[in-house]
C-alpha cells in the first residue's frame, strides 16, 4: 500500500484510525497527520509495544483501508 495514499486522505481516515486505536486521542491523531512515522512512534507510545509488532498493526491497517482507496479513484 502506499502511505502516500493514506496521508492524502488522512482527513476521511482519522476515524478509522481511531477505530484501530481507540487509545489514541483526537490531539493524538491531528498530530499523526497520516505520517508513518509519526503514528508509529504514537502507537508505541500509547501501548507499549515495540516497533515490529507496531509496523504489523499500521500494515494491516494500510492493507484494511487498501481496497477502498483503489475503488476511491
Amino acid at each position: 500500500m502506499n502511505w502516500n495514499k493514506i496521508e492524502g486522505n488522512w482527513k476521511q481516515l482519522k476515524g478509522r484510525a481511531r477505530e484501530k486505536w481507540g487509545e489514541l486521542t483526537d490531539d493524538n491523531i491531528d498530530i499523526v497527520a497520516g505520517k508513518r512515522e509519526q503514528l508509529l512512534g504514537k502507537i508505541q507510545e500509547i501501548y507499549g509495544i515495540g516497533k515490529e509488532e507496531a509496523e504489523k498493526q499500521i500494515d494491516e491497517f494500510a492493507a484494511s483501508i487498501h481496497d477502498d482507496l483503489e475503488n476511491k479513484g
